[in-house]
């Protein structure tokens, strides 16, 4: 059960009792547990959905949720898809390009793309109809952070370098495994969401290794921010 702590610690800000931020080493052998963290984050948000739906206008009801998903995360992958954004997207070299994800003011980019996908975020889940979707998008956006750790890495001695230093192919499989077969349970939603998140997360990545020649901490929380709007506009354009 370490690792379920170590991920507990990592991926949400809950102020547990006792407990001390986990390592970026035991980050990767907490991977098998990402999945599960995800699902307690969707749960969580999915009984806040449940309690405001028809108390509050949806709008409403969608900021709230949005910002309990930020706060519940601390933001740390919102971090990096703003980061991501200013370093990827900027026509520069690639020693550039790391200078600029290594620097933490807010650019341009990092602003235009933060604000598109919260926009997105939250008009999603405010056209919500089935709360099963906020089950599923942060589970599949944590199993994106697993398959990012098997990426070729950018920065050798970046968190996700570190992570990845720990994250064997087994502990991949299993983190992977339990998050297609969750996807899988909800039926043809869930294998299309799958589908939608693996694609949106490879897309990220091979993006990564062109402008960057690998990954970094900041792409993998940029493709779980993007793997969760992407399961989100599956669930309202289809099954909704």
């Amino acid at each position: 059960m370490s690792g379920l702590w170590s991920a507990l610690l990592f991926l949400t800000s809950v102020p547990f009792p006792g407990g001390r931020r986990a390592g970026r080493a035991d980050l990767g052998r907490a991977a098998p547990w990402f999945p599960l963290v995800g699902l307690i984050l969707g749960a969580l948000l999915s009984l806040l959905w449940w309690l405001l739906a028809g108390r509050l206008p949806s709008l409403v009801s969608g900021v709230l949720v949005v910002t309990a998903w930020a706060l519940l995360t601390g933001g740390l992958h919102l971090d990096g898809l703003a980061d991501c954004c200013d370093g990827l997207l900027v026509s520069a070299p690639r020693a550039r390009r790391m200078e600029i994800l290594r620097d933490a003011r807010l650019g341009a980019f990092g602003g235009a793309g933060l604000t598109l996908a919260l926009m997105l975020k939250l008009s999603a889940v405010a056209a919500l109809r089935d709360p099963r979707a906020l089950l599923l998008a942060p589970l599949l956006g944590r199993a994106a952070l697993v398959l990012g750790g098997l990426q070729r890495q950018a920065r050798p001695g970046g968190m996700g370098a570190q992570f990845a230093g720990e994250l064997t192919r087994g502990r991949a499989a299993a983190a992977l495994l339990v998050a297609a077969v969750a996807a899988i349970a909800f039926a043809w939603p869930g294998v299309v969401s799958l589908a939608v998140a693996l694609t949106i997360s490879l897309a990220t990545f091979a993006l990564a290794r062109r402008r960057l020649g690998g990954v970094t901490g900041d792409v993998l929380g940029a493709a779980c921010e993007l793997s969760e709007v992407g399961v989100l506009l599956v669930w309202i354009a289809r099954w909704n």
